[in-house]
């Protein structure tokens, strides 16, 4: 009973976010060194019980904050982390959660990461992921599990888990995350965060690379509040050149197109026909009740694409993906993987991915921009969709997501012919996927998305909503939120 009493107490102060601390340091209330110092202890007190940040440069961000020119920077001198994928920084690890890089160290700073830096944020440490991110769950083999600040014996997700964990816990006001199938919506959901997902095109990528995941994954924050959203938003996105995919910049003052009534379309069904528990039903539906009383349009439909083929392509695109890199690494590394130097799940995807035919994984882009279609003609009717963030709330820890049969075909997974494969890729997600179906469409589409936290369940435990809108549409979700927020309906 003590237990319960003590989950149900955990609150998120959403008054301490990055522009509060920006302010403090601008009005000489507090010095950038202090809240550097505050961090630390903070992450010293927290970390050891959920295990968010698995690679701290405590001294080096003390350095900084004593001699760095945060003159004119809009978060100057405040703390972040970073998350352990593809969110470098020069002379720090680079491990993406995996045993075959845990002795990496980044030879240069990414493009996103500089952005922070340029902003004035202060990096002062990295947050734990899944094995190259491809779980929504977070538990790397050679770091542990992240653990929920809500209730430890939960889950934050993934793969932005560690840094789902650390805001929510106050460690930092907001951190880096990233987005490829729902990676920083599905923390927000179970973590009680705002976490969106910006269009296509919209962040900084590379260098060395002109997208992420062929476009469905882009690098973003997770944070407390719309405010500090929309500004990370509006000091974040750029037009890059260099890059596959471009959004054309948010004007200055973008909020006040987003203050305006919607109709809005919302769905309680699962794009692949999995179960929505009644917590995630009941969500969505205090939002719609919200939204009327608001004097927006709300009508209950579902997008007409197939969610399952759908999710076949996102599987295959994973495939290919991981055979691209780790054959790389192989050859770098000068000999053949065993099944020791990664985890089940990227071994299988590795070999299914040598077995997918290039007229194959272009096939699957051709599912993606079928379903952009269907979108945009939806989009003409409804001008956002409400669905829940996530069809349950967070996962036990300790949750076993494969039985020791699908173990043993995932083990040998060369074995199986490119159609069994798949069917194996399938089953391994088995599990997993019905808890978070309804991330992975926005990735594919290059949609806009955004969960906000504004339910709690039975059980103690947040569970998000989420609104998806037209390409380029951040304004309105973001001006919806605004709203949201400011009726005291977050958590």
């Amino acid at each position: 009973m003590i237990i319960k009493e003590l989950i149900f107490l955990f609150h998120i102060n959403r008054e301490e976010d990055a522009l509060h601390f920006a302010h403090l340091v601008k009005q000489k209330e507090a010095s950038p060194r202090e809240l550097v110092a505050q961090a630390i202890t903070r992450i010293e007190k927290e970390n050891p019980a959920l295990n968010a940040v698995i690679h701290p440069r405590f001294e080096a961000a003390l350095k900084e904050a004593e001699t760095r020119d945060f003159t004119g920077k809009p978060f100057g001198g405040v703390p972040i982390l970073v998350k352990d994928m593809g969110q470098t920084l020069a002379g720090e690890p680079s491990t993406s959660g995996s045993v075959l890089l845990k002795d990496a160290i980044s030879s240069q700073t990414s493009h996103y990461t500089q952005k922070l830096l340029d902003a004035g944020f202060i990096v002062i440490g990295q947050t734990n992921v899944p094995e190259f991110g491809f779980k929504n769950i977070t538990d790397a083999r050679i770091f542990g599990p992240s653990r929920n600040p809500w209730n430890p014996d939960y889950s934050p997700g993934g793969s932005s888990g560690g840094a789902g964990a650390a805001v929510a816990a106050g460690m930092v006001p907001l951190a880096g995350a990233s987005d490829g199938g729902g990676s920083i919506r599905i923390p927000a959901s179970f973590t009680g965060l705002v976490g969106l997902k910006p269009t296509r095109g919209r962040m900084p990528v590379g260098p060395g690379s002109g997208r992420n995941w062929q476009g469905a994954a882009i690098d973003f924050v997770l944070t407390k509040s719309i405010r500090d959203t929309t500004a990370m938003l509006e000091n974040m996105q750029t037009v890059q050149l260099s890059a596959a995919f471009q959004a054309p910049l948010l004007p200055e003052g973008f909020m006040m197109n987003g203050r305006r009534k919607y109709k809005v379309a919302y769905s309680l069904q699962s794009p692949i026909l999995s179960e929505v528990s009644e917590e995630a039903k009941t969500a969505v539906m205090k939002m719609v009740r919200w939204l009327e009383a608001n004097g927006h349009e709300v009508v209950e439909k579902d997008p007409d694409y197939d969610g399952v083929a759908l999710m076949e392509s996102y599987y295959i695109m994973n495939c290919g993906e991981t055979a691209s890199m780790l054959q790389g690494m192989e050859q770098n590394l000068g000999r053949p993987f065993t099944l020791d130097d990664m985890e089940l799940i990227t071994w299988v995807l590795y070999h299914a991915g040598n077995k997918v035919s290039a007229a194959e994984y272009s096939n699957t882009f051709k599912r993606w921009d079928a379903a952009a279609e269907a979108m945009a003609h939806f989009h003409e009717t409804y001008d956002l969709l409400l669905t829940p963030t996530t069809a349950e709330a967070a996962p036990l820890v300790d949750m076993d997501w494969q039985s020791a049969d699908l173990k043993a075909k995932m083990a040998n997974i060369q074995e199986f012919s490119a159609s069994e494969q798949q069917q194996i890729v399938w089953d391994m997600f088995g599990l997993s996927l019905p808890i978070t179906p309804f991330g992975m469409q926005a990735n594919l589409t290059g949609a806009p998305s955004l969960s906000l936290p504004i339910h709690v369940t039975e059980a103690g435990l947040p569970l998000g909503v989420q609104f998806t809108a037209p390409k380029g549409r951040e304004d309105w979700l973001l001006g919806l939120g605004e709203a949201i927020e400011a009726d005291g309906l977050f958590i």
